[in-house]
């Protein structure tokens, strides 16, 4: 089966699933999954899913998923809790 570990984040109103995903093992490509953990009845429930994966050149790379399993390129409030995500896991020095 699948095992991971997921984190809860809310910013402004809008709440995200967020995983540690720098071993890149999560099935990204997946967005049944990604979608049915998204549904608030009988899945995590979040507008969406943020990935923190690691970068050759920067400290994280996002990737962020909407709440229908397809891939898009930014959302501001996830990248706001996907930086405090960062910071919790001490991947970035100061909180500025």
């Amino acid at each position: 089966g699948l095992y991971f570990f997921f984190f809860k984040y809310h910013g402004t109103g809008n709440d995200f699933i967020l995983i540690d995903d720098r071993e890149a093992t999560f099935p990204k490509h997946d967005a049944p999954l990604i979608a049915g953990l998204c549904q608030r009845r009988f899945g995590i429930g979040a507008d969406g899913l943020i990935l923190l994966q690691s970068h050759p050149e920067l400290d994280f790379r996002m990737v962020y998923f909407n709440s229908d399993g397809s891939q898009s390129t930014m959302c501001g409030n996830g990248g706001r809790c996907l930086v405090q995500f960062a910071y919790d896991l001490n991947l970035i020095a100061e909180k500025n």
